[in-house]
């Protein structure tokens, strides 16, 4: 058994005795190692040391326990809390925050097991991110978690460093070098990027065991929202996103950097069409019609480097600038995957509330992305054709990705649901020259 099945195995015996005690020593024993050795493989594998492991899960339980209706008392007491006082003291330790103002802020989620063989990255503690921050002499900034306001998911790679920072890190240095090359790149011509900080020894990023940390400035404006789409002009600001959409892709098609270089079709085919046909309740014919109708005009789709998660999150607006973050998943693909994206998370940020207003709104916002997108690119007769199939493939991708992440099962579930009613208004996705 490798050390990494051993670890695994002491994460389900923890999350399956979270209401009982628990003895590190146990844990070592079940896996035939020495404490000292299990130890130090448990924090090489999650991050952070075993106890602190097991109070952290004990406090997203009974958090999410508390959110659910059980008392304070009665949730703190059944995870092993001798009082609330203790659980409140350890949650505020933990998290930086109240557990009051944790329920107010953000939406306690039902705890996911970790699963070892699909993290890409480790449990990285605010502890932890203080350490590194020394590379950069701020190790006595203030180090905060992120959460996403559209969902409430906690950003599980990137920390807030005091006001002006934010500490990122990955298990992916290709993704790491991704960002950097293109958002210097981008910042070289004029606009905004998050490009990373030096560190004091001259580094763009630092190495600590099997992950990369990498510094950037936060950028001036704040993130898009939204539910601004749906209210007031919304024609105007969803062409907005689609003309600098495509001024974003008039730089990224003159770079020429060695960059991942990928096949949407054959993702369709080969995975995402199969993992989802199932949950979507597709039939073989329907699969092997949406495959065909695709197929026949993929190869003939205008391709370079995209950003490849242009959701609203990731484009900020200051006065009259704008700029992209996150370009970690940048890639060589085809071009209109970016504006058919930006479309459906505008539509899968919305969709859960059940608006039928937002339902009515959407196909125009997803009409006026791509008119503004075209006003700059000028799409070609097959990208206009493609459009409504590429819609499909993103939505496809998506409901594929989240069926395998336990963390993000009612994303899932939205997706899954969307990606039915996006079907059901295929003709809405047409767009005539």
């Amino acid at each position: 058994m490798n050390r990494r099945t051993l670890i695994q195995d002491g994460l389900d015996y923890i999350e399956d005795n979270l209401a009982a005690e628990i003895y590190a020593s146990d844990l070592a024993e079940k896996a035939g190692l020495s404490l000292f050795y299990y130890y130090r493989l448990f924090q090489s594998a999650t991050g952070m040391p075993i106890m602190q492991y097991i109070l952290r899960r004990r406090l997203l339980h009974a958090i999410y326990q508390i959110r659910c209706g059980s008392s304070k008392i009665d949730a703190a007491l059944h995870y092993g809390f001798d009082t609330y006082a203790g659980f409140y003291k350890a949650f505020l330790r933990e998290f930086g925050c109240t557990p009051s103002a944790f329920l107010k802020s953000h939406r306690a989620k039902q705890p996911y097991r970790l699963n070892l063989t699909k993290e890409e990255h480790m449990v990285v503690t605010r502890k932890k991110a203080a350490e590194i921050l020394k590379h950069w002499k701020l190790e006595n900034a203030a180090v905060s978690d992120i959460y996403y306001e559209a969902t409430g998911n906690k950003n599980d790679n990137a920390y807030y460093i005091g006001d002006a920072y934010v500490l990122k890190f990955t298990a992916n240095l290709g993704k790491l070098e991704n960002h950097t090359e293109l958002s210097k790149s981008i910042h070289s011509i004029g606009l905004c990027a998050a490009t990373p900080l030096i560190t004091a020894a001259g580094k763009e990023y630092v190495q600590d065991g099997e992950l990369y940390f990498y510094l950037t400035k936060r950028l001036p404006g704040s993130q898009m929202q939204a539910a601004d789409f749906y209210e007031g002009d919304c024609k105007s600001k969803a062409r907005f996103v689609g003309e600098i959409l495509g001024q974003l892709h008039l730089v990224l098609a003159k770079m020429e950097l060695p960059i991942n270089d990928a096949n949407l079709y054959e993702t369709l085919k080969g995975w995402a069409l199969p993992k989802a046909q199932d949950a979507l309740g597709w039939s073989d014919d329907a699969c092997s019609a949406y495959l065909a109708a695709f197929g026949e005009l993929y190869d003939t789709l205008p391709r370079q480097i995209i950003h490849r998660d242009p959701n609203p999150g990731n484009i900020i607006c200051a006065d009259d600038k704008w700029g992209f973050i996150d370009f970690e998943l940048s890639e060589r693909n085809v071009r209109i995957y970016d504006p058919c994206y930006a479309a459906t998370a505008l539509l899968s940020e919305t969709f859960a509330g059940g608006d039928p207003s937002t339902l009515e709104k959407w196909p125009e916002i997803y009409r006026n992305i791509i008119r503004g997108y075209d006003c700059v690119v000028n799409l070609t007769a097959e990208e206009r054709k493609a459009l409504p199939y590429m819609i499909l493939a993103n939505q496809l991708v998506c409901v594929a990705w989240f069926a395998e992440q336990a963390k993000y099962s009612d994303l899932f579930e939205t997706n899954k649901r969307m990606t039915v009613w996006l079907e059901d208004n295929f003709h809405n996705l047409c767009i005539d020259a």
